[in-house]
């Protein structure tokens, strides 16, 4: 948690020398902040950020440091765009569901141990594909920092956009969207905790210990089937992406422009999380020996829908 503390105040220092530079003296720091393009100031935030993601990758041989603000500083650029629409109704509903997504996923992850050095195990592998220690580094900057911070601050960008609006009243499919929002996140949240059900019955087993029956066909096999695991893959990863996609929706509730909403955002977030579903998949296939049959079974990776049967 000590490095963790130290990462995000690193990133934070950063930002800030960033500012100043551009600015050419700290006088005038607080003036940027409150008055500066909104989104210039944010990219100046996530590079801020991008760049003690590499800097620790280097010093602790652990590349999961962008992993670890992916739920935190989403959240916070939510909330400074709200700041700078003077609390606005529309950018506040959606600094509010960036928020409940953001609590969700943090929750989760720090179960897990995701803030005291878990580092995620897909990096080890992709080191083992990338043998080239110069090549391996500039993956390193421009994929896993660069270009996933980067990501931070597309698909939150609907809620810039959200500031802009003028209209008094929320037209009635932001209300809907916003629900949908909601509903996607509490899909995420029960994905999360069918899986943590499961690894803690699957602990139990292996320490000899009693556990629910209807766990012990899925801890034969290594993974879980059952629940929202049973109509897709990787539902948490439906509940992610729908989310975002709905943020986008909000905002083209408000502006009908598709392209100025920040359709590039959820586009780029669902293909990262496509090539992590086929890299995912593929160590899954190779460490369990029914997973291939599951994959049979249950045809969508992502998207829920029906399975088949034997």
């Amino acid at each position: 948690m000590k490095k963790f503390l130290a990462y995000v105040l690193t990133g934070l220092i950063l930002t800030g020398i960033f500012i100043i530079i551009y600015e050419g003296g700290v006088s005038t720091f607080l003036i940027f902040l409150k008055h500066a393009n909104m989104l210039f100031v944010v990219s100046l935030w996530a590079l801020g950020f991008a760049i003690a993601s590499f800097l620790f990758s280097i010093i602790s041989k652990d590349h999961s440091w962008i992993d670890r603000i992916y739920s935190i500083l989403p959240v916070g650029f939510a909330w400074f765009y709200a700041y700078r629409s003077g609390f606005a109704l529309a950018p506040c509903i959606g600094a509010a569901l960036v928020s409940f997504w953001g609590i969700r996923l943090t929750f989760n992850f720090a179960r897990r141990g995701g803030y005291t050095g878990m580092e995620d195990y897909r990096w080890p592998i992709l080191r083992q594909k990338i043998r080239n220690p110069v090549l391996w580094q500039l993956f390193s900057l421009f994929f896993i920092s660069l270009y996933q911070s980067g990501l931070f601050v597309l698909f939150t960008y609907p809620l810039y956009r959200m500031v802009f609006v003028t209209a008094g009243s929320l037209p009635i499919l932001f209300w809907i969207f916003s629900v949908l929002g909601i509903i996607f996140v509490c899909i995420e949240f029960t994905a999360d905790q069918q899986q943590w059900n499961f690894q803690a019955a699957k602990k139990a087993a292996s320490e000899k210990r009693n556990y629910l029956p209807k766990y012990a066909d899925d801890i034969k096999k290594g993974f879980l089937t059952h629940g929202l695991f049973g109509l897709c893959r990787h539902p948490n990863y439906f509940g992610e992406l729908s989310f975002w996609w709905t943020i986008w929706l909000i905002a083209l509730a408000l502006t009908w422009d598709p392209i100025g909403s920040g359709l590039i955002g959820p586009i780029l977030l669902t293909a990262m999380m496509t090539g992590s579903t086929i890299l995912a998949e593929s160590i899954s296939s190779k460490k369990y020996p029914e997973y291939r049959n599951y994959q049979k079974k249950v045809i969508s990776p992502i998207v829920p829908w029906f399975s088949k049967r034997g």
